[in-house]
C-alpha cells in the first residue's frame, strides 16, 4: 500500500507551496473568503462560510473537503497526501494535527502507507490533538486537547487521552 508521488503532484505542491507563502500565509484574518478561493484554485471542495486561517497549513488542497461553516483554526495542519474530510460546522483547534499518512516500519523499506481522514459535522478537534490516519470522527464529537486519536471516535463522544478513549457521551 506504498504511495509514490507523480512528478505532475510534485508540482501542483510546489506551485500550492509558493501561492501559500506569498499570498495565503500573509492575508489578514478575517480575509477567509480569499483563502477559501485559493484553496479551491488548487482544488479543495469548500461548503460556504468556511473560516481557514492564515497560520493553518494544508498539504495538498486537491484532497481537502470541508463543509459549510467548517473551521480550521492558526496553526492547525493537515497533512493530506489523501483525502481529508471535514464535516458542516467541525472545528479544527489551534495546533491540530491531522495526519493521514504515515510509514509502514514492519517492511525495511519503509513505504509511505495512507488512509483517508473523516470528521463528522459539528465535531470539534481540540487544540494540539492528533488525529491520525484510517480514523472517521463521529457527528457531534469532541476529541480533547492534547489527545491522540489512533481508532474511529463514535457519534456524540467525548474522548481524551493517548491514546484517545471515549470519557463521556453526550446526551441527545
Amino acid at each position: 500500500m506504498g504511495k509514490k508521488y507523480t512528478v505532475l503532484n510534485r508540482l501542483a505542491r510546489l506551485a500550492w507551496w509558493g501561492v501559500y507563502r506569498l499570498l495565503f500565509r500573509w492575508s489578514p484574518k478575517p480575509l477567509h473568503r480569499w483563502r477559501a478561493l485559493l484553496l479551491r484554485c488548487f482544488g479543495a471542495r469548500l461548503g460556504p462560510g468556511c473560516h481557514i486561517y492564515a497560520s493553518a497549513k494544508i498539504w495538498a488542497p486537491w484532497n481537502l473537503e470541508c463543509g459549510s461553516r467548517a473551521c480550521i483554526a492558526d496553526g492547525a495542519e493537515v497533512y493530506n497526501p489523501v483525502k481529508i474530510s471535514i464535516g458542516e460546522g467541525a472545528v479544527i483547534s489551534q495546533d491540530a494535527y491531522l495526519c493521514a499518512a504515515s510509514h509502514d516500519y514492519a517492511d525495511p523499506a519503509f513505504p509511505l502507507i495512507h488512509g483517508t481522514i473523516v470528521i463528522g459535522k459539528k465535531a470539534w478537534i481540540g487544540a494540539r490533538a492528533i488525529v491520525l490516519l484510517r480514523t472517521t470522527i463521529g457527528d457531534r464529537s469532541v476529541v480533547g486537547a492534547g489527545s491522540v486519536v489512533t481508532k474511529d471516535v463514535p457519534p456524540d463522544s467525548v474522548c481524551a487521552g493517548n491514546p484517545a478513549r471515549v470519557v463521556k457521551k453526550i446526551g441527545r
